[in-house]
């Protein structure tokens, strides 16, 4: 979920009503000057497609209303999110209902599920790391609780050291650092993660269907 706020320069300590007279970038118009309305601020809306964030940095607006979700991209661009939320805002994937006169082949139904599992891979994907290390082949049990993955983790032992082990397993991002922390202390090195577009597969203990690179995790 996101949320549709108003945006300004985040060391001028903006206020919803200090919008009054200026001029506002959006992509979502006429949402926006229905919200001013109804607060009885008069502001100029330059309409954009996309790149909101950099109109102010531009000189094309004041301040912009945008979708933001962790506010990552706000902070790139030094500003900051203004009053309350204009709107909650959620991605939603909607099909459209089935008629008599326009029946639904064995082909579509399966390019439906399809889709449907590929969005849900990138959706998935986003919440997880890939995580690899090296690691002490005495240290490895202890290891393998800290990153268990989806299933277990994938391990083979490095070139010409059988007494050293390359470790690698998906794990959540919000326990990313967390785990990190503990194989350091275990005696991990090379410890390090990398970003997942998209992936399949089905994490039991969580009960979501979800993707996974290629190699086990």
């Amino acid at each position: 979920a996101s949320k549709f706020c108003f945006a300004a320069p985040e060391r001028e300590n903006w206020k919803l009503e200090d919008l009054d007279g200026k001029t506002i970038a959006t992509s979502y118009p006429r949402l926006v000057r229905s919200h001013l309305s109804g607060k009885r601020i008069a502001a100029k809306i330059v309409k954009l497609d996309g790149a909101v964030e950099i109109s102010v940095q531009l000189g094309l607006a004041d301040a912009i209303a945008d979708v933001v979700s962790s506010g990552r991209t706000l902070r790139q661009h030094g500003l900051a999110v203004i009053g309350e939320p204009i709107a909650d805002s959620q991605a939603s994937l909607i099909e459209r209902e089935p008629r008599r006169d326009r029946p639904q082949t064995a082909e579509v139904t399966e390019a439906k599920v399809i889709f449907t599992e590929r969005l849900r891979g990138v959706v998935y994907a986003r919440q997880y790391l890939m995580l690899d290390y090296d690691c002490p082949r005495s240290r490895l049990d202890a290891a393998k609780e800290i990153t268990p993955g989806l299933q277990a983790p994938t391990v083979s032992p490095l070139h010409d050291d059988p007494d050293w082990m390359a470790v690698r397993s998906m794990v959540r991002k919000q326990s990313a650092n967390l785990m990190m922390d503990k194989l350091a202390a275990l005696g991990a090195r090379a410890i390090l993660t990398s970003e997942i577009r998209s992936c399949r597969a089905v994490d039991k203990r969580c009960g979501h269907t979800h993707a996974e690179p290629g190699q086990p995790g």
